[in-house]
């Protein structure tokens, strides 16, 4: 099922009405919008005067909604998720722990790779140097124990952005729109990992102890070249700008409905990232040995 995402960047009073989340002018009450629940997928609030119902809350957490908040700086700040998401919840779970050493460590390989793949295909779309790319993805081995991963991002962001441009979480311009664009598919990640019955904090590769959502951010590795091509598109429109305003914002949350080639089906990016977590599951079951990489189609 494709769901929605629903940003909100005004003062706002939200409520559950029939199965719905109403949309209200808190000063005359007037209903702005409505939306069913069951079609929500991901839900941003990023106004310090938006008033939420814990009723709505609650119905979204039945409905594996992620609620993602902004602080001041209008960037995600945290996000809401409910404890779990599967009736298998517990069975999954042991699986995820018993996972071996050696398994994680093919599943990083692979997932290094596609990376690499991906962002090879962004810089070939957009005209720059990528050939090097092909050979960074051929020398990644078992664990990624030579940093190829590094290697080709050097690469990638030199031709890419500039040489000179450093990546970098609070660093200049255009660091900001690919910080947010990542925030808001790491939200979808983790919430397809929820759904599916995992853990997140439990990673593959990600091993930080500050850091709940580690598998998460391993799985999002493949995903982040669909980000850059629309943080891409953005700059080449609006060369000039540095503000994350409203037209940004909703310009990155088309990612979800955003197209990808996975399993040789094009689906939408929000379907493709529960079909990466399934899979995940399914080759900590041994039932598969590769995890359902996204391509760009």
């Amino acid at each position: 099922m494709i769901t929605r995402s629903i940003y909100i960047g005004n003062p706002s009073y939200l409520k559950l009405k029939d199965e719905q989340m109403h949309i209200l002018c808190p000063e005359t009450k007037e209903t702005k919008g409505k939306v069913p629940v069951e079609d929500l997928g991901l839900l941003m609030l990023d106004h310090f005067q938006i008033t939420i119902s814990h009723q709505l809350v609650q119905k979204m957490m039945g409905n594996n909604v992620v609620i993602i908040s902004c602080d001041a700086h209008h960037l995600p700040h945290g996000m809401m998720l409910p404890l779990h998401g599967h009736t298998e919840y517990s069975d999954r779970i042991k699986d995820q722990l018993e996972a071996s050493e050696p398994l994680k460590k093919q599943l990083w390989k692979q997932t290094v790779e596609c990376k690499i793949e991906n962002q090879k295909e962004v810089l070939h779309r957009l005209g720059n140097y990528f050939e090097p790319m092909l050979d960074y993805q051929q020398q990644v081995k078992s664990g990624d124990i030579t940093n190829m991963e590094g290697i080709a991002a050097q690469h990638y962001w030199k031709y890419l952005i500039s040489h000179d441009f450093l990546r970098q979480r609070f660093g200049d311009s255009p660091n900001q729109f690919f910080n947010f664009g990542y925030s808001v598919l790491r939200s979808m990640v983790a919430r397809a990992i929820v759904e599916t019955g995992l853990l997140p904090v439990l990673g593959i590769f990600h091993k930080n102890k500050y850091n709940p959502y580690c598998l998460a951010d391993d799985l999002m590795e493949p995903y982040r070249p669909f980000v850059d091509l629309l943080v891409m598109q953005w700059l080449t429109l609006h060369p000039d700008t540095e503000d994350l305003n409203k037209e940004f914002k909703a310009h990155i949350l088309k990612i979800a409905t955003m197209d990808v080639r996975i399993e040789d089906k094009i689906r939408p990016l929000m379907v493709a990232v529960k079909t990466s977590a399934s899979s995940l599951y399914k080759c900590y079951t041994g039932e598969k040995r590769l995890i359902a990489y996204p391509r760009l189609p």
